[in-house]
């Protein structure tokens, strides 16, 4: 399996806040700091495998190329933006950049609505498969 080019981008520009803006690499690893960049890394891991198992049913508008349901998507209908939201938190926690908390309560119901979208997308063509696939998982 091939890693998506911009999954590679998040770790660098996150790596760029911390060596580059002044002050952030001084702060203390406080055990806050510590469970946030925990939670990042581990949810930028988790994002990186639920893209991965999507494959080719990745689209950046919601289209209906395939029913994905094993891996994550066995669990969760909508990984990769539950996996954004918690990496979000996690590197807002692990930089102590408090004020991206702002923009995470934005991308919350964002993510939120772009689901329900894809939703009926995908009720629209799998009918009964995709309503009994959404009974079985969470979000």
């Amino acid at each position: 399996m091939k890693v998506p080019i911009p999954a590679i981008i998040i770790p660098v520009v996150v790596t760029s806040l911390y060596l580059f803006i002044p002050g952030v690499k001084q702060q203390p690893w406080t055990p806050l700091r510590i469970a946030g960049a925990a939670l990042a890394l581990a949810a930028y891991s988790l994002l990186i495998v639920a893209r991965l198992q999507l494959g080719k049913s990745f689209a950046v508008t919601p289209q209906a190329k395939a029913l994905v349901t094993s891996g994550i998507y066995s669990r969760i209908r909508n990984p990769i933006y539950l996996f954004v939201d918690v990496m979000w938190l996690g590197v807002t926690l692990a930089l102590h950049f408090y004020w991206l908390f702002l923009p995470l309560l934005v991308l919350i119901p964002l993510h939120i609505s772009r689901s329900h979208r894809e939703a009926q997308v995908l009720q629209d063509k799998f009918g009964q498969a995709y309503l009994d696939y959404r009974s079985r998982t969470w979000f």
